[in-house]
């Protein structure tokens, strides 16, 4: 090696705070390499995995185990290869994920305070394929309160507002599904989340924000919990500017904070967490499908593809630059950020609908595959995004929509008049009234509204098949016969809420090996670059299962440290 100036020298760099990272940090510092260092590029931990549901996608798991679930590796295994759907994943890749992740989470269950509980009605998103499974495959981490990180909880991101009761309390992923749908027991966990959260009168000395973390918060706090115990140091405000490399090999990196740039010596390795490239509005019009827009994905603001782009500089390869972790999202006038809309779709009485009046998608399956139907359909003579979301009184009395809550709660007098004047949510008598105000073919919308009021009847969604997977039912009404996905569409007055082709996170990147050493263009890898997480191709690009993005991103983190520790 040729003589090189360095500020500092370490022996892990660590970019980002995500789940990727701060797995990679902790994995590091646990066999052996306790010199490691964590750069963040914004003032708070966590990123996009801290904002998300928090949940992971891993079959055979101990937890599930524990619990005596049925399955194996040769179902998973069989259920990956049905719905890759084409996509370009080495088979390796999957083999080594399937391996590794319960080993993984095992791992970090017996060393650090990273807990998980497994979800045991949260079903694969393709239920109808073979290997499936209608539970146990998927995780969410067990709640912790943020008291237990002492001073450190002000550096903590919030899981996203949405999965906030009235922007403060944090509920579970199963929690969120017994209120959304309103199943039995919802007013009795309503009035304890409530009660909790009243009577914790000296954390309100604090903040408005309660104390029990849950779903991507609490997953975070658990891992950031583990390196502040471990006294990893970690920095703040700090972004990674440059990769340095000589020839095949990865030294280090020029890092910055306040202005200041410094040459930093990574012994060992650099592992890249920086998440995605969703909010580089270049970066999306070069690689994603029409129209796309930065405004519409709720990934985190800091994610504008910095590891990306250093990769790119070296001649990294990439792979599935294409594509995204979709979901459809609601701009809320004056919210800070996209709404996910993933469970409202599904809710009965209701659909989505394009210009023409007509729906494009199975509104009930899972909120990647809903959108991806969007693209395949989408011109610009007959365009599926914008969308909306319509749905009538009975509906709006039963279930809530994004922000707008029930009518007890939240009366039509209440709603914002810049919702309305902004074309965010429109009401009317009619249809014909409620098509017009939206600029869309009444006549296809009144031909729509017809079609599913007799498929209501029915039982039998005869477009799209809505209804007929274990998946399609996670979210709709019991309650409701012969078909609980499908209710009529037929009480005055009308609605619709206008919903974007959005996403939380790109998916394509720098393309990786097994141990997650990121590949050469020419063909080899570098010495000493791992990526992880978004910033890495993915692995799980169909969205099997709820957690396909962090199970992998944490998965492969193990599997640097691994490398690297060997």
């Amino acid at each position: 090696m040729s003589e090189m100036n360095w500020d500092r020298e370490v022996d892990v760099l660590v970019v980002g705070t995500g789940n990727g990272g701060l797995t990679a940090a902790v994995c590091n510092w646990e066999m052996g390499t306790k010199n490691v260092l964590i750069i963040e590029k914004q003032d708070k931990v966590g990123g996009t995995s801290a904002t998300s549901g928090g949940g992971i996608w891993i079959p055979n798991s101990h937890y599930a185990k524990e619990v005596g679930a049925e399955d194996n590796p040769a179902a998973a295994k069989a259920y990956l290869m049905n719905t890759l759907f084409g996509e370009d994943v080495p088979e390796e890749m999957i083999d080594t994920y399937l391996e590794k992740a319960p080993e993984m989470l095992e791992y970090l269950h017996d060393r650090t305070d990273v807990r998980y509980e497994s979800l045991a009605e949260y079903p694969d998103y393709y239920t109808n394929m073979e290997g499936a499974r209608e539970g146990h495959r998927s995780l969410e981490p067990a709640p912790i309160m943020a008291s237990e990180l002492g001073e450190n909880w002000k550096n903590m991101t919030w899981t996203h507002f949405m999965m906030r009761m009235f922007d403060r309390i944090h509920f579970t992923q199963v929690e969120a599904h017994l209120l959304m749908v309103q199943l039995p027991g919802w007013k009795r966990l309503l009035a304890r989340l409530m009660w909790d959260y009243i009577r914790d009168i000296p954390w309100r000395f604090k903040t408005p924000i309660s104390r029990r973390l849950a779903c991507g918060s609490a997953g975070v706090a658990r891992l950031y919990l583990s390196v502040l115990k471990r006294e990893i140091p970690l920095e703040f405000n700090t972004q990674m500017v440059e990769l340095i490399a000589e020839g095949d090999s990865v030294l280090g990196a020029v890092i910055e904070c306040n202005g200041q740039r410094q040459r930093v010596r990574a012994a060992k390795g650099v592992i890249l967490a920086s998440g995605g490239f969703e909010k580089n509005q270049t970066l999306r019009e070069q690689y994603l499908p029409s129209p796309t827009n930065t405004t519409w994905s709720a990934g985190n603001p800091g994610n504008e593809g910095d590891a990306l782009l250093a990769g790119l500089e070296l001649g990294a390869k990439t792979r599935l630059m294409n594509d995204a972790w979709w979901t459809t999202t609601l701009c809320v006038p004056d919210e800070p950020a996209p709404r996910l809309a993933i469970m409202e779709k599904s809710f009965p009485g209701s659909c989505v609908v394009n210009r023409d009046g007509k729906r494009f998608a199975n509104e009930s399956q899972n909120y990647m595959a809903f959108q991806k139907d969007l693209f395949k359909t989408h011109t610009d003579e007959h365009p599926n995004a914008p969308a909306w979301h319509v749905f009538d009184a009975t509906f709006r009395e039963n279930f809530m929509v994004g922000p707008l809550m029930t009518k007890a709660m939240k009366p039509d007098s209440q709603i914002p008049k810049k919702w309305f004047d902004e074309g965010f949510v429109a009401k009317a008598d009619t249809i014909r009234e409620l098509a017009d105000m939206l600029g869309i073919d009444a006549d296809g919308l009144e031909e729509t509204i017809n079609k599913m009021n007799h498929y209501a009847e029915t039982g039998k969604d005869e477009d799209f098949g809505r209804g007929d997977s274990a998946y399609d039912r996670y979210y709709a009404d019991p309650a409701i016969k012969p078909n609980p996905c499908l209710a009529p569409i037929v009480k005055a007055p009308f609605y619709a809420m206008r919903i974007e082709a959005g996403d939380f996170g790109t998916l394509g990147g720098l393309d990786t090996d097994t141990s997650a050493r990121v590949k050469k263009a020419d063909g080899g890898v570098f010495e000493g670059l791992f990526a992880v997480g978004n910033c890495s191709a993915a692995i799980l690009p169909t969205y099997p299962g709820p957690g396909a993005t962090l199970g992998p991103a944490m998965t492969m983190a193990y599997q640097a440290a691994c490398h690297i520790n060997a």
